[in-house]
């Protein structure tokens, strides 16, 4: 990974996108990538799709979202303290105590989640999971009309976005789901440009997929596309308390996962095993008995059906203020669908025999 490419990544997650409010991570996307595509729109739902060779005779997707979880301002007291309601899914236990940002219309509000000191629960308090709904976020405004002067009803919210390194080249962050995946299919089209590309690429940095595929549906109609590929992150199991026989072994350094299953095209899961062993890359596999909860979901019954795969991300602490995940999983997971795409031919057959 060059210096470039990890500036790229530092940036896409250190910018805030909860589903519906992405638009600052195309932003970021766009003048990344402006230098080595040929065309670049989004669309009315904004999606930003980027494509090489677009009038190619086989069109090659590939999706990561966008959007990060997070919350949407729904209502603020007479004290000036503001109640929210979640996007995406999200475990309570993980907002208590953080540091948060309302991202208004005049721009970033810092604040704090919290509850009372233990000091003052009672035995009771002290055995209940907090729940969402009772928990507020204090900006430090002494009354509802200070905060009304910043914050507005529907203003999105996210943890307080920061990269951070860690030894042996892994680094934690909020939204590395799934700016990781967006980096993963900017950067796999830009080395592929620099290839021998016959088919028609598309990278397309979705929206709105916490909240039900629903970018991916869209653009995948539009795109298209005669094989799909999503970039997700997906459960790493080398940390205490995951049981690993139904969700196997997965580790963080050890490549991006290929993933087998119904949801996945055969031919696509197999070809990205052989392309990882002519080129050195590494990769882990898992099955998935299942439709995934991610955009291959939709890719795989656009219009007529996509021949679909999934390459994901191995992701300690899901959901969290501290997704952890390896740069050489994600620099493997690049190059590999760069290979991928300089693959496809015009007689490429992806059916299953």
């Amino acid at each position: 990974m060059d210096a470039k490419a990890k500036e790229f990544l530092v940036t896409l997650v250190e910018t805030p996108g909860v589903s519906g409010d992405e638009q600052r991570v195309q932003e970021v996307v766009r003048n990344y990538a402006r230098e080595f595509v040929d065309e670049m729109k989004t669309d009315l739902h904004g999606n930003l799709i980027l494509a090489k060779n677009p009038d190619a005779a086989v069109r090659v997707m590939l999706a990561g979202h966008a959007d990060q979880i997070g919350l949407i301002v729904s209502s603020i007291d007479e004290d000036g303290y503001i109640y929210t309601q979640t996007v995406g899914g999200w475990d309570p236990q993980q907002l208590i105590g953080q540091r948060m940002t309302v991202w208004t219309q005049s721009g970033p509000v810092a604040g704090v989640i919290a509850r009372k000191a233990i000091h003052l629960l009672d035995e009771s308090e002290r055995k209940q999971v907090v729940k969402t709904k009772d928990l507020w976020i204090d900006i430090g405004a002494r009354d509802r009309e200070e905060a009304e002067a910043l914050v507005e009803i529907g203003d999105s919210v996210t943890l307080e976005l920061r990269y951070q390194d860690l030894l042996n080249g892994l680094a934690n962050s909020p939204a590395m789901d799934n700016r990781t995946g967006v980096w993963v299919v900017v950067e796999a089209m830009r080395r592929a440009a620099e290839m021998d590309l016959s088919c028609g690429l598309f990278a397309v940095s979705t929206v709105q997929e916490e909240i039900g595929l629903r970018g991916a549906k869209t653009a995948a109609f539009d795109v298209d596309p005669h094989v799909g590929i999503a970039v997700d992150v997906t459960h790493a199991t080398d940390c205490p308390t995951i049981d690993t026989r139904q969700l196997g072994k997965i580790k963080l350094g050890g490549g991006p996962v290929v993933v087998r299953g119904p949801n996945v095209n055969p031919i696509v899961a197999q070809r990205l095993k052989s392309l990882s062993d002519d080129h050195q890359l590494p990769v882990q596999t898992a099955a998935l008995g299942r439709a995934a909860p991610n955009d291959s979901n939709a890719l795989q019954v656009t219009r007529g059906g996509v021949a679909t795969g999934i390459l994901a991300v191995p992701n300690r602490y899901m959901h969290s203020a501290v997704e952890t995940i390896s740069l050489s999983d994600i620099d493997a997971a690049a190059s590999l669908l760069a290979h991928f795409a300089a693959s496809v031919s015009t007689s490429a057959e992806f059916k299953p025999s």
